[in-house]
């Protein structure tokens, strides 16, 4: 595990490992230029492919590419914000559920990056992010104002 900062959040997520394309995402696109592939070989030489037909299609194969690049960006922008939302645990107290299923409370004194995403530790516990229900409000204690004496 790999600690997370409060102070450079940002240096942590940038270690975080990258997740790979689907295999979807890629059969999708090695199909879709086999099958363009093929239309073009076997198509007849006195009746060629529309060019507008073939244009059409070149452009819905970009922006199918293009689609899922922005949303493998997306992806990395949710996982940096969870980062970042973890490390700003530190020092707070949270409400979670442990493993067993019963609801605990605690001050979260770490945060650390694992396999599967951020892991708070509340005490002895080592809680995955996603199961704080809620951070807990503290309130702070008040100062009375000094009184002038006579």
């Amino acid at each position: 595990m790999t600690d997370i900062s409060p102070t450079a959040p940002t240096a942590a997520a940038a270690t975080a490992p990258t997740q790979p394309r689907s295999v979807a995402n890629e059969l999708g696109a090695d199909t879709f230029l086999q099958l363009l592939v093929a239309q073009l070989k076997y198509q007849d030489p006195t009746n060629p492919a529309d060019s507008t037909e073939f244009l059409a299609q070149t452009a819905q194969f970009t922006m199918v590419e293009k689609l899922t690049e922005l949303a493998e960006r997306a992806e990395a922008s949710a996982a940096v914000e969870r980062n970042l939302a973890a490390a700003g645990m530190v020092g707070r107290t949270v409400s979670y559920q442990r493993a067993d299923g019963t609801a605990a409370q605690g001050l979260v004194t770490r945060a650390a990056l694992g396999s599967a995403g951020p892991v708070l530790t509340v005490g002895t516990d080592e809680i995955p992010f996603d199961r704080v229900a809620a951070v807990v409000h503290q309130p702070t204690p008040t100062t009375a104002p000094a009184t002038p004496q006579a």
